[in-house]
């Protein structure tokens, strides 16, 4: 008799990633799941973070030829719009006595969004500039190149990773703490704001710090350098490390990375020797937003986020750090209402709209930026 083989074939990580999301997203996102399994198996795209410190004053003429747009500056654009268009309003109402089908739906919208946007404006740092390519447009941006100072031109990451920290909103001398700061994007984005009085980045694994040097190394000029602490602590034990310290806190955490598991089989998550770590991804996620909200000031906001779509991951993660807060510390979090970024980067990405609390960006074959969940708060 042939010998038989004595264990069954290993399964494809990446295979097992697909059958557990097929059962849990099918459910969660019902029939727009086809759309975003489609989506993350194919290409991601990215965005072109410019770097405000390198000499690169050619670079956006160089993307805008190419057909790539500054996201964040069109967002400015639309809000300055619709307050123009609310002041038109205003006058129109006057001239006529409401009769008509004068005020539209659209004017409605408008005037609502107008009356919105004075946060919108002071909410989006436009010092952080971001190049994408249109919906559809599947072009990729050549490779980072050095400027004359030896600092390179922009960094290519997930743009619908800047949004955390555009929620995050840092304002002039703000301390702030990027708990899981690695690979680097996210830091180098809050440097790009130019804002930031202190940042703590801070990663547990001592390889991705390395990466997170090599990027500060890259991209940013020693005197910025040098008002950013890097350490590798376990994020868990921050709060007993600096409580009650911060201004901003961003609380990125390690989750399932939902298009690295379906796509990669390379340190994937869904490996059958790493299920207990994946089953006590919850339970990180966590403590590590609850070390988050007892590192923050009172009065300081902070965001969390994950690039997974699991509810278990976000929402669920956000509800239970709320009710541990009060129950525990005696500690109010208020969730903050991001709805109006839905409204401004409808254009760019693709949001999921049955968030019970957060923003979620979902896959999509035109606009293949994502998952991306962050949900801000402010604790009390």
């Amino acid at each position: 008799f042939p010998h038989k083989a004595t264990t069954a074939p290993r399964i494809p990580s990446t295979r097992l990633a697909l059958h557990h999301f097929d059962t849990s997203y099918s459910l969660h996102l019902g029939a727009l799941w086809p759309s975003v399994r489609a989506a993350l198996l194919c290409e991601q795209k990215y965005g072109a973070l410019l770097n405000n410190f390198a000499a690169a004053d050619l670079v956006p003429q160089e993307l805008e030829v190419l057909n790539a747009t500054d996201f964040i500056s069109e967002a400015h654009q639309k809000v300055q719009q619709w307050q123009q268009g609310a002041a038109v309003g205003e006058v129109a109402r006057g001239c006529q006595d409401g009769s008509g089908e004068g005020r539209t739906v659209m004017q409605a919208e408008m005037m609502a969004q107008a009356e919105m946007s004075p946060p919108l404006c002071t909410s989006i740092s436009s010092k952080i500039k971001c190049y994408t390519f249109p919906r559809g447009d599947i072009t990729r941006f050549r490779p980072a190149r050095l400027d004359s100072l030896g600092l390179l031109d922009y960094y290519l990451m997930d743009a619908a990773s800047l949004l955390p920290v555009m929620a995050l909103n840092v304002q002039p001398g703000d301390f702030v703490l990027d708990l899981c700061a690695a690979p680097g994007g996210k830091t180098l984005a809050l440097l790009q704001t130019g804002f930031c009085g202190h940042l703590a980045a801070n990663d547990v694994s001592i390889s991705r710090t390395k990466r997170l040097y090599e990027v500060l190394h890259s991209y940013v000029p020693k005197e910025v350098r040098d008002t950013v602490s890097v350490t590798s602590y376990d994020g868990r034990d921050w709060a007993q490390v600096k409580g009650d310290t911060f201004d901003k806190v961003l609380v990125d955490v390690p989750c399932t990375t939902d298009r690295h598991s379906a796509m990669e089989e390379h340190n994937n998550i869904f490996h059958k020797r790493r299920t207990k770590e994946r089953q006590m991804l919850p339970m990180l996620q966590l403590e590590l937003l609850m070390a988050g909200i007892l590192a923050a000031k009172p009065g300081a906001e902070l965001v969390y986020s994950t690039c997974s779509l699991s509810p278990l991951q976000n929402e669920c993660v956000v509800e239970r750090a709320l009710d541990i807060a009060e129950a525990q510390f005696n500690i109010r979090i208020h969730v903050e209402d991001l709805s109006h970024f839905r409204m401004l980067f409808q254009d760019t990405f693709s949001f999921f709209s049955d968030c019970r609390l957060g923003e979620l960006v979902l896959p999509h074959l035109t606009a293949n930026f994502g998952p991306m969940y962050f949900c801000k708060l402010r604790r009390m």
